[in-house]
């Protein structure tokens, strides 16, 4: 794969339909920098089905015009803590991506700030890649100060299991709301599986590591 660096490759991504382009830029442990011509995607390697040459040639951007230094120690979890505080694009699930702010890392997710979906739990093995916008660059183009990044207020379990254990009885949203069954009380977070009352008041049952995302309404 370290041949391909710095040509236009095309990747098939878990979850996502359309093909992703770009010019590869390096490659670490766990995860994979691509350049767009505008922006560097990050995309852990987990979701990689398959990676070629890209047929499409993209103009524009050459390695040499590319700000970039590389680093012997390039990893998931080291992006995640770079990308804390800087306003970042999301991709994990469906068809849209959501934008805000890592604010805290824990053994396999971590909080993600947006203000559309206030503080959102991720589970590490489920996001798709990770894009940082350029700096001084707000959600929305809303003021600083209308959007100040904060630390999440709830307690943080070291682990996803723990953290659900610690949300029963509230009302939670799954995988940012995708299926209205995913949307509910969560009664029980009994690894591997939870326990959702639907706004029916019919249970619903979901496996542990189906769990893309959660978060409080």
């Amino acid at each position: 794969m370290r041949s391909y660096i710095n040509r236009y490759v095309e990747l098939s991504v878990s979850g996502k339909r359309i093909r992703v382009r770009g010019l590869l830029i390096d490659i670490g442990s766990d995860i994979m920098v691509l350049h767009d011509g505008e922006r560097f995607l990050y995309l852990p390697l987990l979701h990689l089905q398959q990676m070629s040459l890209s047929v499409k040639q993209e103009p524009g951007v050459e390695f040499s015009e590319i700000s970039w230094e590389p680093s012997q120690d390039l990893s998931y979890r080291k992006v995640l803590m770079n990308a804390k505080g800087m306003f970042t694009e999301l991709y994990i699930t469906g068809n849209q991506s959501i934008h805000g702010y890592v604010t805290s890392i824990m053994n396999d997710f971590f909080v993600f700030q947006s203000p559309v979906f206030h503080s959102v739990l991720i589970a590490m093995r489920h996001l798709k890649y990770l894009i940082p916008y350029r700096p001084n660059a707000t959600p929305y183009a809303m003021n600083p100060t209308s959007f100040p990044v904060s630390t999440p207020t709830m307690a943080l379990a070291r682990t996803l299991d723990q953290q659900l254990k610690k949300l029963e009885g509230e009302l939670v949203v799954f995988n940012l709301g995708e299926h209205p069954g995913k949307i509910g009380l969560l009664k029980s977070a009994d690894t591997p599986m939870i326990e959702v009352i639907t706004s029916g008041g019919a249970s619903m049952f979901m496996h542990i590591d189906h769990v893309q995302t959660v978060h409080c309404p």
